[in-house]
């Protein structure tokens, strides 16, 4: 396996960005991977999934590439007062990272992950953008933002998402849910995962229920655990193993 450290400019939030991305390193000419985009969470970077879990380990027979972007404390949005984090996220990134490295531009090919925020933002990128993923998992994800307040410093929630209460946000992910559900389009297949013990369990029911209800299917799993490493690294195997990758 190659694990590659990246540093860019990015256009849409007017700076450089880094990512981190782990793929095989013996592509044949012309080989393209299937991707998995792999997210962080509010206080974690691009690094952290590859430094606190097995992942290059579980990669070693896998033939699939694993990009990791930083978004900071962004909740993968464009900010009501920031940088415009789901503008990179969403468009410019998949565009850079297939410039840069083997992996395939199709939908079935496709796939995002994350844990807490980015169990959120795997989730909101599968649902907004459907034609280009074929499956996501949130793993304790941080799934309703209008629960979320405890989570930030004193005016950084309205920083991220102005006012969440200014009618279907755009960032409400049951919101979201529900104009994917309604479009008539393919979903993306669905994965949710959280300990009995998290504290954003409750809010993860919440999302499940109201999936339920719009008629989207959700492989769900629990048991006992915390919002830590420890959980997640025990989960990351299964994700793996779920993901609908082709045999090849």
């Amino acid at each position: 396996m190659a694990v590659l450290q990246t540093t860019f400019f990015s256009s849409a939030l007017g700076m450089t960005s880094s990512l981190t991305a782990v793929l095989p390193q013996d592509a044949a000419p012309g080989e393209k991977f299937p991707v998995l985009f792999l997210l962080h969470g509010l206080s974690d970077d691009h690094t952290t999934w590859l430094r606190l879990t097995t992942l290059e380990l579980l990669l070693q027979n896998r033939r699939l590439a694993v990009i990791m972007p930083n978004v900071h404390r962004s909740f993968y949005s464009d900010m009501a007062h920031g940088l415009k984090y789901w503008t990179y996220v969403s468009e410019e990134l998949p565009k850079v990272a297939r410039a840069l490295f083997p992996i395939s531009d199709r939908r079935e090919d496709t796939f995002v992950a994350g844990q807490s925020m980015g169990g959120y933002g795997a989730f909101k990128l599968a649902l907004s953008k459907p034609e280009q993923f074929a499956a996501a998992a949130s793993l304790s994800g941080a799934l309703d933002v209008r629960a979320l307040r405890v989570l930030f410093t004193s005016g950084e929630y309205g920083d991220i998402f102005g006012d969440v209460n200014d009618g279907a946000h755009k960032d409400d992910l049951f919101a979201i849910a529900e104009t994917a559900a309604r479009s008539g389009e393919p979903v993306p297949k669905l994965y949710q995962c959280c300990g009995t013990e998290d504290f954003l369990y409750e809010d993860g029911l919440r999302f499940l229920r109201h999936a339920g209800k719009l008629g989207l299917e959700v492989d769900y799993e629990e048991e006992p655990g915390l919002h830590e490493w420890g959980y997640w690294n025990v989960k990351l195997p299964r994700i793996l193993d779920w993901l609908p990758m082709e045999k090849r």
